[in-house]
């Protein structure tokens, strides 16, 4: 092992405390992912009931923020909802489990950055939204991928050091991810 790998980390995550309220900022943000599923429902995500993901999708379509999106979601995303719920309803699963646990954790915040970039085209014009609540989660996302929050108090942590001695490929890529 090299030494650089035995030192503590300089800069600002430095301090204990510094990566502590990381791995807070990490886990909440995982919290926000896994609440947010609760109302994703299957089997037809609310079309029925005009309510849920579907609803939601909508806005995009009532209220464009991106027409091209928006054509989208109206043309594929709506009328596919049973299919594309269940892997937004997964997507987001795994968004929040992986975060929450720290694995794969740039990986999983570049899903996030993905995902709210969707969220934000679906709902940033639509009656009663506080613009800054997509901002904020944008710029989680980005801090959790700038600082590979899951090597704080994560899985990452702890399986990196392991990864980086393995000449695996998938070793090798959970370097990457992680």
């Amino acid at each position: 092992m090299t030494a650089a790998m035995h030192d503590p980390p300089a800069g600002p995550l430095a301090s204990g405390l510094s990566r502590g309220l990381l791995s807070v900022v990490r886990i909440g943000v995982a919290v926000m992912w896994i609440q947010n599923v609760a109302w994703k429902r299957p089997p037809d995500f609310g079309r029925a009931d005009d309510n849920g993901l579907f609803f939601w999708a909508g806005q995009a379509v009532e209220f464009p923020v991106f027409p091209p999106y928006s054509a989208f979601v109206e043309v594929l995303f709506l009328p596919s909802i049973e299919v594309v719920g269940w892997i937004i309803l997964l997507v987001e699963g795994g968004l929040g489990a992986f975060l929450l646990i720290g694995l794969a954790t740039r990986f999983w915040a570049v899903v996030g950055l993905a995902q709210t970039l969707a969220i934000t085209l679906s709902v940033l014009n639509a009656p009663h939204e506080w613009h800054w609540s997509y901002y904020l989660m944008f710029l989680a996302h980005l801090a959790i991928f700038a600082t590979a929050a899951g090597r704080w108090f994560g899985l990452d942590g702890v399986l990196r050091p392991a990864w980086s001695r393995s000449s695996g490929r998938l070793a090798r890529a959970m370097v990457r991810l992680s």
